[in-house]
């Protein structure tokens, strides 16, 4: 439950309870990432169900509210740091590495960070016409976004010494065969949830080819393009 807490402090801006946290406590909460995107979905499905009592393009923005507030928008800031990398060093890895370590925010960073908000946006309000089931897809592809990381950081050599590097003794074959037993019943609810095996492995993939690592910058990153093709997942079995 500790390891549980400390997901949910890294991950999101929830209140939780104090708890004492050592460099091994923050490096196995990473076990708990996708409980805690269990709870993040949650929160975003609810907001969804009480905006869409008014229209659905409100349940829409309501949720995507949830889910940039919820998370204080960290994985949006990953994502934005490699858009302005691919971007400005697109065949150049260590000019690459130095642009994504830069903080400040250039305009294909802004650009990655808008279209990604309009892809959700739109995304999400086709995905509230399922009804029941949409909202059981809200719920569950935080969850399964968030069991990239655990696979990336096993697979995947740190970039740098930093947030990645502190994972990857912490996470193991089990965690990941439990979450992945867990995807596979969310399936029999949200089929097209199985989706994220392909797009996990194509998101890592492109980190081995690219950049021979990962960080948390990619961690992040990944997990907002594995909710986004989550969400095109679930609407594309919709209309099969």
């Amino acid at each position: 439950m500790k390891g549980f807490i400390i997901a949910l402090q890294f991950l999101t801006r929830l209140p939780t309870p104090r708890v004492r946290v050592g460099d091994g406590d923050f490096a196995r909460s990473m076990r708990w990432f996708p409980a805690a995107g269990v709870v993040v979905g949650a929160l975003v499905a609810g907001a969804a169900w009480l905006g869409a009592l008014a229209d659905g393009w409100v349940g829409a923005l309501a949720a995507l509210a949830a889910w940039v507030g919820v998370t204080g928008a960290l994985h949006l800031d990953g994502l934005s740091d490699l858009a302005d990398a691919s971007g400005a060093a697109h065949k150049d890895r260590e000019r690459f590495l130095a642009v994504m370590a830069d903080p400040h925010v250039g305009s294909f960073g802004v650009v990655a960070i808008v279209l990604q908000l309009l892809a959700k946006l739109v995304l999400v309000h086709a995905l509230l016409g399922a009804g029941a089931a949409g909202f059981a897809a809200l719920i569950l592809i935080p969850f399964a976004a968030r069991i990239g990381p655990l696979v990336w950081t096993i697979w995947l050599p740190p970039l740098h010494p930093g947030l990645g590097a502190r994972f990857v003794a912490a996470v193991g074959i089990g965690p990941i065969a439990l979450w992945a037993a867990a995807l596979g019943a969310s399936a029999l609810v949200v089929p097209a949830i199985l989706a994220a095996v392909p797009l996990i492995a194509l998101w890592g993939l492109w980190l081995k080819r690219k950049l021979g690592g990962v960080s948390g910058d990619c961690h992040g990153a990944g997990i907002e393009l594995v909710e986004t093709g989550l969400l095109v997942a679930g609407l594309v079995l919709r209309h099969l």
